[in-house]
């Protein structure tokens, strides 16, 4: 019998070490996406906008690839009852790199031909969206297997490797717009294309090598843990997790009637460089790297609903600032960053708020058996809801009218503003708190805001190794 407990404690020692290693793996695994993200993901409108598409093209370039991208989670959990979780994760993540070879060669065969044929944009858009499936295919089996991985303080965990992420990706993008400006300047932009897709390639292919170091605990699936997407739409209104899901998609379709479309109006109306519209875009990049860890360390100590209620609330002020750009001298792109800058800054305080809360909320809400499945729902749900949205933006941006002499996009952004608001006020109070957390009132959430994000902000202003906790930080 003592043999027996002996074995069995060591073999608990062993999936623990296991288990930290993979959490340190998956932070590098992450810098590697991030990569490919800041060089590729990021860039694909500015590229789409290169090729000559039109503000419909842009609108599809979103709608279709979150639509289909989303709902092929759906078959996710059922190859996870044939496949490993990781064989399902390195499947997806391996096609995913591959897909960036398409759009190099579209790149090279303008550059050679000299034109645009006009089917490239069409092919643009397919191959994107095989990108975003291939990514969607390994999304609920990645978070079914971090699950395991995290069993504690995720909202930390997540907190602290989304800010690796973040800065990642920023330092990738200004790096980026400055290769694009050169490359523009000299009348050869797609080159600075290739680049960057070529990066996005090699880096994917890094992560995906990562990603097959990764532990996997064992996943015992219950007879019953199944239930369709069907069972799940009728039933989705009569409990909590279905409300949230149902939430989280109206929000998303609010939000793309938009989001497509900042680009657009920054690049073509406005008529911005790629620096200028890289310092606006990262600018929320920046703010997500300073407050996702501070909202993980307030939504473990106060419920992710709190932090919901309170990031929801701010989110339809964002293309409500945008709309305001209008009044601002456009002949003049400083006075327009001095203002946008801000504007994109506290939109990336309250998104990472509202969507690390709605991450963790999800680990809280469903057990592991059935994690991939209704991450996968959630995930399909939110799908839709993008690509009604972004085609609805699309729709009327491509009516090319005016009123009050102010272009149609900016009302756009006024049409998000209103539908956020109503989709909050509608949905909040209909979901509950799943986690035990601290009783409060009303100004402990903010006090305690202040209070990490204070000593958050010392803590950066210290040297790299003792936030990584290699040397203790004294403090007199």
């Amino acid at each position: 019998m003592d043999r027996k407990k002996e074995g069995k404690k060591d073999n608990e020692q062993d999936e623990e070490f296991l288990k930290e290693k993979t959490k340190k793996l998956s932070i590098k695994e992450g810098v590697a996406y991030s990569v490919m993200d800041g060089a590729g993901l990021r860039y694909i409108s500015p590229y789409a906008l290169s090729l000559g598409a039109n503000n419909t093209q842009i609108g599809l370039l979103t709608s279709l690839s979150s639509l289909i991208g989303n709902f092929s989670q759906i078959f996710s959990p059922r190859l996870m009852e044939k496949k490993s979780r990781k064989n399902v994760i390195l499947f997806g993540v391996l096609f995913q790199a591959l897909m960036w070879i398409p759009l190099i060669l579209i790149a090279l065969i303008f550059i050679l031909r000299k034109q645009v044929e006009p089917t490239s944009i069409y092919f643009v858009i397919a191959i994107y969206t095989m990108i975003v499936f291939f990514g969607s295919i390994a999304a609920p089996a990645w978070n079914s297997l971090m699950k395991d991985i995290i069993t504690k303080e995720s909202g930390k965990y997540f907190g602290f490797r989304n800010r690796i992420l973040g800065i990642t990706a920023l330092v990738v993008m200004i790096l980026a717009s400055l290769l694009l400006n050169y490359f523009k300047e000299k009348q050869e932009v797609m080159i600075g294309f290739i680049i960057l897709f070529s990066l996005a390639f090699l880096f994917r292919i890094v992560s995906f090598k990562i990603l097959s170091k990764h532990y996997e605990p064992k996943l015992n699936l219950e007879k019953g843990y199944y239930f369709s997407f069907k069972d799940f739409i009728k039933e989705s209104y009569k409990n909590n997790f279905g409300k949230f899901t149902l939430f989280i998609a109206l929000i998303m379709f609010a939000t793309s009637v938009a989001s497509p479309f900042f680009t657009v109006y920054m690049l073509k109306n406005l008529n911005l460089n790629y620096f200028y519209w890289t310092l606006i875009t990262i600018s929320s990049s920046i703010s997500t790297i300073i407050f996702m860890p501070i909202w993980g360390k307030i939504s473990d100590k106060f419920g992710n609903l709190r932090v919901l209620k309170v990031t929801g609330a701010l989110i339809p002020f964002v293309p409500f600032l945008w709309f305001f750009s209008v009044f601002i001298n456009s002949s003049r792109p400083e006075i327009l960053l001095y203002y946008l800058f801000p504007v994109e800054f506290f939109s990336g305080i309250v998104w990472a708020g509202f969507n690390l809360s709605s991450l963790t909320f999800i680990y809280d809400a469903v057990s592991k058996q059935r994690l991939a499945l209704c991450v996968a729902y959630y995930n399909a749900l939110s799908g839709v809801g993008i690509f009604l949205g972004a085609l609805l933006g699309g729709l009327i941006s491509s009516l090319n009218i005016h009123f009050f002499n102010i272009d149609i996009i900016l009302w756009i952004f006024m049409l998000s503003a209103v539908l956020r608001m109503i989709v909050y006020l509608f949905m909040i109070n209909k979901i509950k708190e799943v986690r035990k957390t601290e009783e409060y009132k009303n100004g402990d959430i903010i006090k305690h805001f202040k209070k990490e994000l204070k000593d958050d902000l010392k803590m950066m202003i210290y040297p790299v190794y003792n936030r990584l906790g290699i040397h203790p930080i004294r403090q007199t």
